[in-house]
C-alpha cells in the first residue's frame, strides 16, 4: 500500500502550470515539522522537513485558488519516484508526493472567500455511505472505537 498523509504549512504558493496536452498541474512545498526534542536542537538545526508536492487537474486547479503560502493543509496522496538525466548528462533522482487530497487545516484567514474544507475528485458514480454515528451527545465507551 502506498498512502501518505502529511499535515504542515505551504512554504511556497503552488506553482500551476498547463501541459502540452491540456493537463493542469500544480508543484508546491509542504514544510512538515519534525517530532524533536527540543532541548536536543542547535541552533540553525533544522525541524522541519520539506516536502515537494504534485496536483494534477481539479486538485491542481484548487490549489491555484485557494491555496498560498504559510497556509496550513493536510495532504492525502501517494509517493511517487523517478528519474531523469541532466542537461549535464548525469543522472538524477525524484521523490514526490502526489496529492490526491488537500484540505485546509487552519482557520481561513481574514477576509478570503473561496470554498471551506477542501477538494478530493469525485468518483463518477458515488457509492451510498452509511450514516457516520454522531457523537454530539452520546457518551462513548471502549467498545465504541473500532481499533
Amino acid at each position: 500500500m502506498n498512502k501518505v498523509i502529511l499535515m504542515g504549512r505551504l512554504a511556497r504558493d503552488p506553482e500551476v502550470r498547463t501541459t502540452q496536452s491540456g493537463r493542469q498541474v500544480a508543484r508546491m512545498t509542504i514544510a512538515v515539522d519534525r517530532r524533536v526534542n527540543r532541548a536536543n536542537i542547535q541552533p540553525g538545526q533544522q525541524t522541519a522537513d520539506f516536502i515537494s508536492l504534485v496536483a494534477w487537474e481539479r486538485t491542481a486547479e484548487f490549489a491555484g485558488h485557494y491555496l498560498a503560502k504559510g497556509r496550513q493543509i493536510l495532504v492525502e496522496g501517494r509517493i511517487q519516484t523517478g528519474s531523469y538525466e541532466a542537461q549535464d548528462g548525469t543522472k538524477r533522482y525524484t521523490t514526490d508526493v502526489i496529492a490526491e487530497r488537500i484540505e485546509f487545516a487552519d482557520s481561513r484567514p481574514q477576509g478570503e472567500g473561496g470554498m471551506d474544507g477542501g477538494y478530493a475528485p469525485r468518483a463518477a458514480a458515488p457509492a451510498a455511505q452509511p450514516s457516520a454515528p454522531s457523537f454530539d451527545n452520546a457518551s462513548v465507551t471502549d467498545d465504541d472505537i473500532p481499533f
